[in-house]
């Protein structure tokens, strides 16, 4: 679980902005609140982030994003490290981008921070942090690093730091030389954060059509209940002479039988895979009903957008409202092509699944105001993002302004723009202007 995430010098966020998963006092839906006795602490299952275009809630996903990239997929040898520090400020563009991760991982407490340039990494550090006290595990500033005392005398440890080049993070590293001691950190990264983009598609699509997977029956039943016209997903063979030989060579070179590829494109989402022996192509079609009551199969490109979204999200919803789930779901435009009435049932069944031992999380971004509702959210799981006059980004929790009470109206306020993270316009009569302009300019 995320407890906190800092970053600064990132894209829109200049200065230093934190963002805290940490519940207040707030007794609100109290019940379905996550408790960490171990270190006594609640932990939010849910935050929504509001605020007008280019306030910077895609930059905050987007830094999310860059540093589990970084972490789970390093940088290649002698290539430049894809920071994008603030442009708007000289002294900014010098400086390294800066990200710090406190999480909960398997009832223990990290802090793994790092800061880096587009050459180098220049910091980075991973603590481990008890009820009592805190264990710097190592400490990087450059090429030296500090281990703790438990570590000092490991020297495969110090070998695996030798090998570190000066663009990759040793946590990174340390993985790829077998050092199992901070591999959970790791594989908090590559396995239970996951991160969806607007016009991302869900990896892995053949979980929604494999009968053994544990996502495939609910998200079909889930389908056929919400008025997509859609009654289950499936699978289509697809003949292989229909690709380059050189993509098929690519391909079976590449593959094992445990093992998937997928192409994607705007129109179809193709899957091969070994199967005895021989490789296989798939692409994944939806099937919807007939009035004499059988089925036909659409193609992908002739469903509607706005179902496509519901297929691409109904994984992380089912997968996080599992009882065992400790998946953390980063979505950035969670709206986009969804109906606030299906959105909001969406997000009540998962809540509805949320209880003191749940140990998953859901993290969106949203335009949708009909969201904005204590009922359905409490104050700290509301947060605007908004833009000053010096164009930085700024995150604001709800919980910040001490005078909303629990039965405020705070949507109407929100749109009055009394917490900020609305649209400043000042259109005025420019669309006259341009059009009169546009007018003389013909004559």
């Amino acid at each position: 679980m995320i407890i906190d995430f800092t970053v600064e010098n990132w894209m829109s966020f200049k200065d230093e902005v934190s963002f805290s998963m940490i519940a207040s006092r707030e007794r609100q839906h109290n019940e379905r609140v996550p408790k960490i006795k171990k270190h006594q602490m609640r932990l939010l299952p849910i935050s929504a982030i509001y605020g007008g275009n280019a306030s910077g809630k895609s930059n905050f996903v987007k830094a999310i994003r860059f540093a589990q990239k970084l972490i789970v997929d390093g940088t290649g040898l002698d290539k430049p490290i894809p920071c994008e520090p603030f442009i708007l400020d000289e002294d900014s563009t010098g400086k390294p981008c800066s990200f710090k991760f406190t999480l909960l991982i398997d009832g223990n407490v990290y802090e793994f921070g790092f800061s880096v340039t587009r050459k180098s990494v220049i910091e980075e550090k991973l603590v481990q942090i008890s009820s009592t006290s805190e264990k710097t595990l190592y400490q990087r500033t450059g090429d030296k690093i500090k281990w703790d005392r438990s570590l000092e005398k490991d020297d495969f440890l110090k070998f695996a730091f030798r090998g570190t080049d000066h663009n990759q993070l040793f946590l990174t590293n340390s993985v790829s030389q077998k050092v199992e001691n901070f591999r959970s950190v790791y594989d908090w990264f590559k396995d239970q954060l996951v991160t969806i983009e607007p016009t991302s598609r869900f990896a892995n699509f053949e979980l929604l059509t494999n009968k053994n997977s544990p996502i495939s029956d609910p998200v079909n039943q889930v389908l056929s209940h919400i008025d997509t016209g859609i009654n289950r997903l499936g699978t289509q063979d697809i003949n292989l002479e229909n690709f380059p030989e050189s993509l098929l060579k690519d391909i079976r070179e590449d593959l094992d039988e445990k093992h998937l590829a997928e192409l994607t494109n705007e129109k179809e989402r193709i899957i091969f895979q070994i199967e005895d022996g021989d490789l296989k192509a798939k692409r994944l079609i939806a099937y919807h009903p007939k009035q004499d009551g059988s089925e036909i199969p659409f193609d992908m490109d002739q469903v509607s957008d706005g179902s496509k979204r519901v297929v691409d999200l109904l994984p992380a919803f089912v997968s996080l409202a599992r009882p065992d789930s400790n998946k953390v779901y980063i979505i950035d435009e969670l709206d986009r092509s969804l109906h606030t009435i299906l959105l909001r049932e969406l997000l009540e069944a998962y809540l509805l699944s949320c209880n003191p031992e749940s140990r998953s999380q859901l993290i969106f971004t949203t335009h949708d105001v009909l969201l904005m509702d204590q009922n359905l959210l409490r104050r700290d799981e509301m947060w605007v993002a908004e833009k000053n006059s010096e164009f930085t980004s700024n995150l604001i929790s709800f919980a910040e302004y001490k005078d909303i009470r629990n039965d405020k109206d705070i949507r109407k306020s929100y749109l009055q723009g009394r917490f900020g993270g609305i649209p400043r316009i000042l259109l005025g009569n420019s669309l006259q202007d341009s059009s009169d302009c546009c007018h003389k300019s013909e004559k």
